[in-house]
């Protein structure tokens, strides 16, 4: 007896003889989160955002005008990733970036009206538009179900807070670090 045809890793498309039903649903939710992924990034790359940028305008929406290191934090991303993510969405006008009024060393992001707006498009399809979330039929129950799997496994479903990004000292002493020594075994 010959072997089944292990089912594409592409998805159910690939998969005329319906083998994707026989699949754990660990894997089902690994590959839907990778298609689900692609689609919206291509729907944000259509748009000049990206992933991170939508977080930042999400954060900048409910909270105002941030200091980049605190945006970050809020992010739950480094500072570098913040501030590239910045100056693309600064790029594509969705952020104004200016010096903070109450000090003036602090550069403040504050989102624009096309950021807003983009943003708020952006939530809207990702409920609707079928770009983004094709086949799903009953969103609210969909996202009511991930919530609770996620607390479940997760604690209170949120990733713990980023280590703040490290310093170097420059201590010679450090293996690792500017002009730091080797490890020794």
């Amino acid at each position: 007896m010959t072997p089944p045809t292990p089912p594409s890793p592409d998805g159910p498309q690939d998969d005329p003889a319906g083998a994707v039903s026989s699949w754990p649903t660990g894997r089902l939710l690994s590959v839907a989160a990778r298609l689900v992924e692609s689609s919206w990034e291509e729907y944000l790359r259509t748009r000049g955002l990206t992933h991170a940028g939508l977080i930042a305008l999400h954060v900048l929406s409910e909270d105002g005008p941030s200091p980049q290191r605190p945006l970050a934090r809020r992010c739950k991303v480094t500072d570098q990733t913040m501030s590239r993510t910045v100056e693309g969405l600064r790029r594509a006008g969705y952020v104004h970036v200016a010096a903070d009024q109450r000090d003036r060393r602090r550069m403040l992001v504050t989102p624009t009206a096309d950021g807003l707006a983009v943003h708020e498009e952006a939530l809207a399809a990702e409920r609707s538009d079928p770009a983004v979330l094709r086949g799903l039929e009953d969103y609210e129950t969909f996202r009511d179900q991930l919530l609770r799997l996620i607390g479940a496994l997760g604690g209170a479903g949120t990733p713990p807070p980023l280590p703040p990004d490290p310093e170097p000292t420059g201590d010679p002493g450090l293996p690792g670090q500017p002009g730091g020594g080797t490890a020794r075994s």
